[in-house]
Formats: structure tokens, C-alpha cells, sequence
């Protein structure tokens, strides 16, 4: 090790790192190779406590009590994705929701719980979403895997029994957000400003439109005059020689995109937060019978392991409890 005083070099830290993990190495395998010794040695305490652990597990994960978490994308037509985190605040804590709703029943009852939101992430910066960030990785300030600011992945968990009462919580939940006052002040100044990019969008597609039309090659090049399209370009022959005209139809298909898209997007803005797609389960539960007989294994390992160590230094603890 360095002398105090001295700086640490990158050999140096190397080398304390190396030693941490090949100390915490050597503890955990000492603790392994005593909790295999103590299951030998006091099979009829561990063993027990093993079968509890996964007679445990097999009632948690029966058929009615498996959870499911309901996931579904919000499109905000026009709040901020503050302003929504701030109207979603009473969902995740559930509290500060109206005593009368259906939704406080459903969350006091714990028929749905465990309210939380994920950033929607567009990858091709093209305003499309491509993936939902499960894992809280992405970062504001990515410029390659950006946050969408319109869009934002809500999610419950519901116990299979109740999942007949997923729709009635969807519908639940749209009416909270949608009548808090500052997202309804959001979507009154938004709503008229998305109807004017769609006027405007559908004008510059009818004019790119009317550049390449039979009227306009007509009346510029007269009646005798024929032409076949070359590369996006006409040409038009007649006694007077060719005529070269451009044809702007990567402008024209590229308008209609963004027409389209604004046109959906209108019709689809009719409140301030609405779902693309209804609440679905994910196929795979939160309590899955494998991962949770695994976990309980262990837990009821450890616990016998735990009594059994008791039972060993039985003396030991009685003597130190006479002392104190």
C-alpha cells in the first residue's frame, strides 16, 4: 500500500481494488462453506425451514395473486411533462385524491397500486417512439437516445383477480389528470396552435402539388407539346426545342408526411392527456412462480442456516446474555 502522504497512482488502485474483491471473495466463501456445514450438521432445523420457505412461495404466487403491471403510453397534447408529474404526484403516493372517486377506493384497496411513469425514448429523432426506458438509464441530456417530451409510459400493478377492473381505472385515471386546472390551460393555448400547423401543412402540400400538375405544364409549354419523366424531372419536347421541368415529388411526399402526422395528431388531441393504446398487461408477472420459489429457497436457506448458527452457540449467547 502507498505511504501516507503520498498520491495513489492507477497501478496502486488497481491493486487495492484487486485485493477488496479478492478479500470480499474469500468472506463470501467462508460464509458458504459455514451455511453448508450448519445444513449438514443441523439438517433437521434447516430443512424445515426450507419447506416453509417454498410452501411460502407457492401460496404467493397462486393463481389468483399473481400481479401483473399494466403498462400505457400517455400523449400529452400540450401540458409540460412537469405539469404532468405534478398532477400524477397524488396517483404514486395515493394520496391527496378526491375521497368520492372510484380511483382513491381502488388504491386504498390495493386493487391498484404501485403508480409510476418511464420516459418514452426516440432513437431516430423523427418523432416516433421507439422504446420505453424501463430501467431509468436514459438521461435529459442524451442526444442520441432522446426524451420525448410529449409522451410518457404510465404503469400500475393489479393482482390478476382484479383485472376485470382495468378498464374502469383507465377511465378513472384520464378524468383525474384531465381535470387538473393547469394541464386544461395548457391544452386551451395548444389546441388552437396544432389546428394552424395543420392549415398550414395541408396549403404547402397543395402548392407543391399544383407545381407538377398537367395544367401547369400546359399552359406554360402549349397544346402540341409531349414530354416523359426522367429522374424526377420532365421533359417536354416541341417544335421549339425541350423543355426541362423539375418535379418536387420528394418535397411533396416528405409535406404529406408531415400533414399526416399532424392530422392524426389533431385528431387524436381531444382532451390534455390521452392514451394511444389502452392499459395492457406484460406477459411476464411480477411474481413469477420460478423466480419467486428461488428467491424463497434462499431466504428459508439463510433462515435455517441463521437458527441452526443460534442453536450451535447456544452456550455461548446464554452465557453472554447472564453477563449483561
Amino acid at each position: 500500500m502507498p505511504s501516507a502522504g503520498k498520491e495513489m497512482n492507477f497501478w496502486d488502485l488497481c491493486v487495492a481494488c484487486a485485493r477488496a474483491i479478492g478479500r470480499g471473495c474469500q468472506a463470501m466463501w467462508r460464509i458458504c462453506r459455514r451455511m453448508i456445514r450448519l445444513t449438514y450438521r443441523y439438517w433437521w432445523i434447516v430443512i424445515p425451514v426450507i419447506i416453509l420457505g417454498v410452501a411460502a412461495a407457492m401460496y404467493y404466487t397462486r393463481k389468483d395473486n399473481i400481479t401483473y403491471r399494466m403498462n400505457a403510453v400517455a400523449l400529452l397534447n400540450g401540458p409540460s411533462i412537469q405539469q404532468f408529474e405534478q398532477a400524477y404526484a397524488p396517483l404514486r403516493s395515493g394520496k391527496m385524491l378526491p375521497p368520492e372517486s372510484e380511483l382513491e377506493g381502488f388504491i386504498r384497496k390495493q386493487k391498484a397500486y404501485a403508480f409510476t411513469t418511464y420516459r418514452v425514448i426516440d432513437c431516430m429523432h423523427d418523432g416516433v417512439a421507439d422504446y420505453i426506458d424501463f430501467k431509468h438509464k436514459s438521461s435529459p441530456t442524451d442526444t442520441l437516445k432522446v426524451q420525448m417530451a410529449d409522451r410518457l409510459c404510465l404503469q400500475f400493478r393489479i393482482k390478476s383477480r382484479n383485472l376485470d377492473l382495468v378498464p374502469e381505472v383507465e377511465k378513472q385515471v384520464l378524468e383525474f389528470l384531465n381535470a387538473n386546472v393547469a394541464m386544461q390551460q395548457a391544452y386551451a393555448t395548444y389546441i388552437p396552435n396544432l389546428r394552424a400547423e395543420a392549415v398550414f401543412n395541408h396549403t404547402q402540400w397543395h402548392k407543391l402539388d399544383s407545381l407538377t400538375s398537367h395544367y401547369y405544364f400546359r399552359g406554360h409549354l402549349g397544346k402540341d407539346s409531349f414530354g416523359q419523366m426522367r429522374e424526377g424531372t420532365v421533359v417536354m419536347s416541341d417544335w421549339g426545342g425541350d423543355w426541362r421541368v423539375r418535379l418536387f415529388l420528394e418535397d411533396i411526399y416528405k409535406q404529406q408526411g408531415y400533414t399526416e402526422r399532424i392530422d392524426q395528431r389533431l385528431q387524436l388531441a381531444t382532451a390534455p392527456v390521452v392514451l394511444e393504446n389502452h392499459f395492457a398487461a406484460d406477459p411476464k408477472p411480477v411474481n413469477g412462480r420460478r423466480k419467486m420459489l428461488v428467491i424463497f429457497f434462499l431466504l428459508g436457506w439463510i433462515g435455517g442456516c441463521v437458527l441452526a448458527e443460534a442453536v450451535d452457540r447456544r452456550k455461548a449467547i446464554v452465557e453472554w446474555l447472564k453477563k449483561n
